[in-house]
């Protein structure tokens, strides 16, 4: 059984209801709304994040996972693509927990916070754009299953930083990973491996990936074309303290066919152990000890049940 709880509704349901922030205030998400001229959905000119808060029913909280990086990180996205944000990382924290509170979740839940470039106009530009922020909320449980996945390498290639940035969450980036991962699920996978450009492995369609190899946990560099994923650096965290030794370099393709062990790791993913790939199985096709103990580690970590870990949670109540 997986250790995360897959509550709340199907990552492909429609949204609605609930409040949201808006230009500036919290408001019911169906009066959230934007023209059909509006750049962003032109041109794919935003950046946004994905953010976890995590019920726990022992102690009546809702916590939300290292808001603070991730908004940190959503900063970095909009200087890179020239999107101003009258708010600091540390207010874009707090007004995302007025609106948990305003919403009165008692479930899991997925937090996307949006910048965008809000103008109305027809130019394929950056510069002299007005800038919106705006964050929605949606209960959410498991957005892929945490163990068993099966894997395919894709014909897609990750896109290079160079052509589009990829430390950024660029909106229309996402089209590159959305085309990777229908094509591994129209072939009955359940996610997508891309390489980059140079043919060795960057991510996972929309999470890090992490192998084992002798004992060693592996994963690849910022420089392979990678999302800086905030639950990679997690992942590296626990391995430290929990004693496994691992290395941040290169992962040929064919690694992947002689791994231990394993695993993607991102917000939306959580910990979710891989078990086969190109219909090859991963060592025994099991989860393997360090996936599982990550895993157990990270599912207490994020409900407020390791005392070691409390740094990474705002709490949403009281």
């Amino acid at each position: 059984m997986s250790q995360s709880s897959a509550q709340g509704p199907s990552p492909k349901q429609e949204i609605s209801g609930g409040y949201c922030f808006f230009k500036g205030e919290i408001v019911p998400l169906a009066d959230a709304n934007v023209n059909i001229t509006t750049h962003a959905l032109n041109y794919g000119t935003g950046c946004f994040e994905g953010i976890r808060a995590y019920w726990n029913p022992d102690q009546g909280q809702l916590y939300m996972l290292k808001g603070l990086e991730h908004f940190q990180r959503l900063h970095r996205s909009c200087r890179i693509l020239k999107i101003e944000c009258p708010y600091s990382a540390e207010e874009l924290v707090d007004i995302t927990v007025r609106v948990l509170q305003k919403n009165g979740y008692r479930e899991d839940v997925y937090i996307r916070p949006l910048a965008f470039k809000a103008s109305q106009v027809i130019k394929v530009t950056l510069s002299g754009l007005r800038d919106e922020i705006a964050i929605f909320t949606v209960p959410m449980g498991d957005y892929v299953k945490t163990e068993g996945l099966s894997v395919v390498v894709s014909n897609w290639l990750r896109v290079a930083d160079n052509i589009i940035p990829s430390r950024a969450k660029v909106t229309g980036a996402y089209i590159n990973p959305a085309l990777a991962s229908d094509a591994a699920t129209a072939d009955g996978y359940d996610e997508a491996i891309m390489l980059s450009a140079d043919g060795q492995v960057s991510e996972a369609s929309s999470a890090n990936l992490f192998v084992v190899r002798g004992g060693t946990l592996v994963t690849t560099p910022v420089t392979a074309d990678i999302l800086e994923g905030v639950t990679r650096r997690a992942v590296i965290t626990l391995a430290q303290d929990l004693g496994i030794p691992y290395e941040i370099r290169n992962i040929d393709r064919t690694e992947l066919y002689v791994a231990d062990e394993m695993f993607l790791a991102g917000t939306g993913a959580q910990i979710a152990a891989i078990t086969s790939v190109d219909r090859r199985p991963v060592a025994d096709g099991g989860v393997g000890p360090i996936t599982r103990r990550l895993q157990e580690v990270y599912f207490r970590a994020v409900r407020g049940y390791e005392e070691a870990y409390r740094d990474w949670l705002t709490p949403v109540y009281g």
